[in-house]
């Protein structure tokens, strides 16, 4: 079993999307062992959105491919575009209400990025929690000076994970429990 974190952002926050934000993940047989709303500060958002180089130019490129799959000519360097990112994503999450929570279960990183859907809305797949709930795109929130408004955060790796919960909860408001359907779903018959 992992553990990754999950934030509900602003955006879902506001459109009243946290019970079935929830909903998806419990339905898949994850668990939340640990769940709060807080509005975070500058500080810890900024920890949360740390800024290495690989991250940087990761967002960096995305934003690119979108930008040239829609025939726009980019003269930022993805650096550059990673860092402008940040400082958007920074503003759209400080002093904002936001859940986070603690999800658990077998497989429970990639499990989350399955249910969540590409970072992107517009590209999300039909059914994921962003392809459900946003169409919004990276063309748009540029134009719009913003973060694009995805309704989810999920950690993108198990070493993220681990640093991204670390810096939300701390270990002990983590419970371990057990669901009352986890034998059926996971145990030996």
């Amino acid at each position: 079993m992992e553990r990754t974190l999950v934030l509900i952002k602003p955006d879902g926050v506001y459109r009243a999307l946290i019970g079935e934000v929830i909903k998806r993940f419990e339905q898949a047989g994850l668990k939340i062992v640990a769940i709060k709303m807080l509005k975070p500060s500058k500080e810890m958002v900024e920890n949360h959105y740390y800024a290495d180089n690989e991250w940087l130019e990761s967002v960096g490129k995305k934003s690119i491919a979108s930008a040239e799959k829609e025939g726009k000519k980019v003269t930022e360097s993805p650096i550059e575009i990673g860092k402008r990112v940040r400082n958007l994503l920074v503003k759209s999450l400080s002093g904002k209400p936001v859940v986070a929570m603690v999800v658990e279960g077998n497989e429970a990183i990639f499990i989350v990025r399955k249910l969540v859907g590409s970072t992107e809305p517009k590209s999300a797949e039909a059914g994921s929690i962003r392809g459900s709930f946003s169409s919004d795109s990276y063309t748009l929130a540029d134009v719009s000076g913003r973060a694009v408004r995805n309704v989810v955060h999920a950690s993108s790796d198990k070493k993220d994970a681990e640093r991204e919960i670390a810096i939300w909860f701390k270990e002990n408001e983590i419970i371990s429990y057990e669901r009352s359907d986890e034998k059926a779903m996971f145990g030996p018959d």
